[in-house]
């Protein structure tokens, strides 16, 4: 288990494309950030152990060691209560490109340090061959 930095994320090339055309004020400076420096990939290429957009991971928290499973989706698929969540709030965009075992580590609105351990892949998108979500 590792946490990780700059330049320790993957994106697919497509995940690159669509979140790169987000309005800019909508773009946190942490997910400027993983824009700026992540590896890109081809979706065909991508490993199934990274979460991709519309991907469902199990987490666990790290310090109640409650587990979930998110869903890492576009701001207008968003539900939080039912475990689909904005790549544009905190905990969404810590997560993406980061792959089983790695720690998302994110602040809440009200400044709480999170973070949680990505347990498992349930599904991504690209491991089933879905190129085009």
């Amino acid at each position: 288990m590792h946490a990780t930095g700059h330049g320790e994320r993957t994106l697919t090339e497509v995940d690159f494309s669509r979140l790169s055309k987000l309005p800019s004020q909508q773009l946190s400076p942490t997910l400027a950030d993983l824009l700026a420096c992540a590896e890109i990939t081809s979706s065909f290429a991508v490993n199934a152990d990274v979460v991709t957009m519309n991907s469902r991971a199990e987490v666990v928290d790290m310090d109640t060691r409650r587990r979930q499973v998110l869903t890492i989706c576009y701001p207008g698929d968003a539900e939080p209560a039912t475990g689909f969540i904005s790549v544009l709030s905190p905990v969404g965009n810590s997560m993406l490109g980061l792959k089983t075992g790695d720690i998302a580590r994110w602040i809440t609105p009200t400044g709480q340090m999170c973070a949680a351990q990505i347990a498992a892949i349930q599904y991504q998108p690209e491991a089933c061959g879905d190129y085009a979500r």
